[in-house]
């Protein structure tokens, strides 16, 4: 039986260091793929994910026992974020153009990657709130319980929030796709008749 994330931390937080290359290769991808959505930028995603696991290793006595290892992991993302936003705020901006690059697209899939680079986009367009609770629950799959407790807010408003983003990113997607639906206005038909 494989051991869990939980395990393994604690494992790391008593000493045994070298168990934190597993938690490494579970997690990389998906902490790439986190900042990737949230910020568009594959470099500064690379290193944003990086930061996570020295800071993970660094403050690993913080690890408790009873602690989901996901949600500590997404907290301390979010703080490299935020840091890593207020370093650079004069000089950063999010990407305008967030596609991916079209050097990498074969054209057998073409169509998807317009879809995806379409999704990113919209996911980019929504406020960093919005784009974050979506990103958590939906792409990295946390459970409400946990973004929850991650936001201070209760799993109630979770639900809320997560059902307001996705509408959001919906209709985003469908303006920057060009399916937006048309707004078919009909003339009222005029019940007052003179005669």
């Amino acid at each position: 039986m494989m051991p869990t994330d939980e395990s393994l931390m604690l494992a790391v937080r008593n000493g045994e260091v070298d168990q934190f290359a597993v938690l490494f290769e579970r997690h990389h991808d998906r902490l790439f793929a986190f900042f990737y959505r949230m910020t568009g930028d594959p470099p500064a995603s690379e290193d944003l994910a990086q930061e996570v696991f020295v800071r993970m290793l660094k403050y690993r006595s913080g690890f408790g026992e009873t602690s989901e290892f996901r949600a500590w992991m997404y907290q301390i993302a979010r703080n490299v974020r935020a840091d890593h936003f207020r370093k650079r705020m004069a000089e950063a901006e999010l990407p305008e153009d967030a596609r991916a690059d079209e050097g990498r697209l074969a054209s057998v899939h073409l169509e998807r990657q317009e879809e995806l680079s379409v999704l990113q986009k919209a996911l980019l367009a929504l406020s960093e709130d919005k784009r974050e609770i979506l990103i958590l629950a939906r792409f990295e799959e946390m459970k409400y319980e946990a973004i929850a407790a991650m936001l201070e807010i209760e799993v109630g408003a979770v639900k809320v929030r997560v059902h307001r983003a996705l509408r959001e990113l919906r209709a985003v997607y469908l303006r920057l796709s060009g399916e937006e639906p048309k707004c078919d206005v009909k003339k009222p038909k005029n019940i007052l008749r003179t005669t």
